[in-house]
């Protein structure tokens, strides 16, 4: 379309005039576009056609580096340029996207009318419910076929399918396959099953894999100021496989020690074993397989456990809400994951892995999220075999009470105006009820009475 027909049509849908170079309004515009049915940002002149001039062609590429770098995923742009007397005028194309699209701080937009519109709730979930998000999933790998599936590994997941689903398999495993979409009906292995049941997909797929590093210290570099590692594993193949070989090599390096607890003798680990497995799996099934030149990372310090994978958070997850909402970036590997056994309930793993952290003695997980690459940091809030507490509990700790919890590690005690304090917006009965509840579970003792009332954890 020729700039003078799009002057002769008004702002809509799928057409924006932005007189001035805002880059921020540009971005949320071409989020939004992809977001809907795709469209033209005019920038440089208004809907009348009018150019107000001081443009460059330059400026272009600051919004082409914003949109690659602050959309998640990164949105791909078409732009041309118009000279005219009174100036220049840049017209970005944007296409619709399969994908839910997302700003770095996790808002999502859609165009509605002219006007963007952020999306939340029911509107948000329709919207994401309708995205092909697991297209990448579902595309063909070029000189790939059922041959270079491991046929070991199939049989293992047709098995697991099996008991988990007794009537649900008929046919033979290789129509399996085809429904699956591990297989296009050509025979051609896609992304999806290669990653799942590939021999050796790193051959086709380079970034699927993972690096484990043990460090002597607590950063990358030796007293001497080279990197100061210990050892180092490049773990390759299918991803149930890179799961099962990466935990045997973090189960080796971590420090361990048997305690007797009561009449029962148990193993205690370094980092709780429930939260690395979390950690560890989240980054295998969630990671954008479409980023290449980097593998997954699992940095073990002697402070602390990385585990990195490459994407960033997946559609509307924040480190705000990633708690309490769920999206997968890769729908079929996540399910065929979970057929497996390594993800037994979606949506769960996040608050499994700051419930074992803090249990343990240990600060909560640190989330860091960047539009590339999300990684998860385990600290060490106690040595193995120094007292701790290790609670017994039947319900679940609300965030409310894990932030308690969090805040007696760090100061030995809390009272009811500390709480209320990390706790602002929640009522006071409410919050009573919560150190209530974790009394009742044997977390903490109450010490003190009225005002003198505070609260500490109660040591096993």
């Amino acid at each position: 379309m020729t700039l003078s027909q799009l002057f002769k049509r008004q702002p809509g849908l799928r057409l924006a005039f932005l007189p001035e170079l805002d880059a921020r309004a540009i971005l949320e515009t071409i989020v939004a576009f992809a977001n809907s049915e795709g469209g033209q940002i005019v920038v440089g002149a208004d809907a009348s056609g009018r150019a107000h001039g001081g443009l460059q062609i330059e400026d272009a590429d600051d919004v082409v580096n914003l949109a690659l770098r602050e959309a998640r995923p990164p949105i791909r742009i078409n732009i041309k340029s118009y000279e005219l007397p009174q100036g220049t005028i840049l017209v970005f194309d944007v296409p619709r996207s399969s994908e839910l699209h997302t700003l770095a701080d996790g808002r999502v937009l859609a165009r509605r009318g002219s006007e963007n519109q952020l999306l939340t709730g029911p509107a948000l979930t329709m919207v994401a419910a309708g995205r092909a998000t697991g297209a990448y999933e579902l595309e063909e790998v070029s000189g790939s076929s059922l041959d270079d599936f491991d046929p070991e590994v199939v049989a293992e997941y047709v098995e697991h399918r099996k008991q988990r689903q007794p009537r649900a398999f008929v046919g033979s495993t290789e129509s399996l396959l085809r429904q699956l979409g591990a297989l296009t009906q050509q025979g051609t292995a896609t992304v999806q099953g290669l990653l799942l049941f590939g021999r050796e997909p790193h051959l086709f797929l380079p970034q699927c894999g993972l690096t484990f590093v043990k460090f002597a210290g607590n950063d990358r570099r030796g007293e001497t100021g080279r990197i100061g590692y210990g050892r180092r594993e490049d773990i390759t193949g299918p991803l149930a496989r890179i799961i099962e070989r990466t935990w045997k090599v973090i189960w080796e390096e971590m420090a361990k020690q048997a305690v007797v607890r009561g009449l029962a003798r148990e193993e205690e680990t370094e980092y709780p074993a429930v939260s690395v497995r979390e950690a560890l799996v989240n980054a295998v099934a969630h990671r954008d397989y479409r980023i290449g030149g980097r593998r997954i990372e699992v940095l073990m310090f002697s402070d602390r456990m990385e585990i990195t994978s490459p994407g960033g958070l997946p559609g509307y997850i924040t480190i705000q809400n990633i708690v309490d909402e769920h999206y997968s970036r890769n729908p079929r590997i996540v399910n065929g994951l979970m057929q497996w056994g390594y993800i037994e309930e979606l949506g769960l793993g996040v608050d499994k892995m700051i419930e074992a952290m803090v249990a343990e003695g240990h600060p909560p997980p640190e989330f860091r999220a960047v539009p590339h690459a999300f990684t998860v940091v385990l600290r060490k809030g106690r040595e193995v075999g120094q007292p701790g507490f290790r609670p017994q509990w039947e319900g679940v700790m609300n965030q409310r009470q894990m932030q308690a919890l969090q805040f007696m590690q760090e100061n030995g005690r809390i009272t009811n105006r500390d709480y209320r304090q990390l706790c602002p917006h929640v009522s006071a009965e409410t919050l009573r009820l919560d150190l209530v509840d974790l009394i009742d579970q044997g977390l903490l003792l109450k010490i003190g009475e009225k005002r003198g009332t505070y609260y500490v954890l109660k040591r096993r």
